[in-house]
């Protein structure tokens, strides 16, 4: 094992594909005990005869469930991944359930995943707590305004938890990953992924899950004094910036310009 300090056993939510199922994989390569929790029991069996990982299919939406089966555990490396987009659309054209979805599974899961297996750390004087929040926590997107609120929110969580755990030994890591090539759109642009790779990613070099773990890796091998405590992992071709105009039709904004003055 490569890793300082000398870090054993790490917990991976959000396992089963993508960033998680990356992260997973490069810590088993690192030589730590690897607990991946995800809700598919068949895609963690898979992973788990992949990389040698310890399977834990869990709903970590489901507090008691996740409280029954991680409260037991002592984990030295915590990365709170799992998170979910369920809709790309407006507030104002959201559903409840899309809505609560979103929030229950990026925001109050993360929180409770931390909330068990903290004090652990704590207890210990020792640990690594990875946060993936995403760049959109920190920039806006059209139509994403429940996400990036979201992801805000886990961002602000992670510079908090920095302020409680000074002292501790525990470093804190905020994950915010640009572009990336995986399946978070699927379910939210109705499960085909040729639209998905057709209009996010034919063209534009993504980033890959194996770089954001990468990445996870390099942090951990520091040594123990050292915290980075943000990383905004971008694709070269993103940028952020600029103002968005609307443009009325033709004519229109005369008319409004004189109902202005009339007023």
């Amino acid at each position: 094992m490569t890793t300082s300090p000398a870090y054993r056993t790490a917990l991976v939510t959000g396992a089963s594909r993508g960033i998680g199922a990356a992260i997973v994989a490069a810590l088993r390569a690192e030589g730590l005990e690897v607990y991946a929790v995800a809700r598919s029991a068949e895609a963690l069996a898979g992973l788990a005869a992949e990389t040698g990982c310890r399977p834990l299919p869990l709903d970590v939406t489901d507090t008691a469930a996740l409280e029954a089966a991680l409260g037991p555990l002592a984990v030295d490396v915590l990365v709170v991944n799992a998170g979910g987009i369920s809709a790309v659309k407006p507030l104002h054209e959201m559903g409840r359930h899309e809505l609560d979805a979103m929030l229950d599974l990026n925001v109050k899961a993360a929180m409770h995943t931390i909330r068990v297996l903290l004090p652990g750390m704590v207890a210990r004087r020792s640990g690594h707590l990875f946060v993936t929040s995403s760049i959109s926590a920190h920039h806006p997107y059209p139509a994403m305004a429940v996400y990036t609120a979201s992801k805000a929110a886990l961002s602000m969580l992670a510079q908090n938890l920095r302020l409680d755990l000074v002292g501790t030994g525990i470093r804190v890591t905020e994950l915010n990953p640009g572009r990336v090539e995986t399946d978070i759109y699927l379910d939210a642009m109705g499960g085909d992924r040729a639209t998905v790779r057709e209009r996010l990613y034919r063209g534009f070099r993504a980033i890959r899950p194996s770089e954001v773990a990468r990445v996870v890796v390099d942090a951990l091998r520091l040594p123990p004094h050292v915290d980075l405590a943000r990383i905004d992992l971008v694709p070269t071709d993103q940028a952020f910036g600029g103002v968005v105009l609307a443009h009325l039709a033709e004519g229109e904004a005369e008319a409004q310009g004189r109902e202005s003055s009339q007023r």
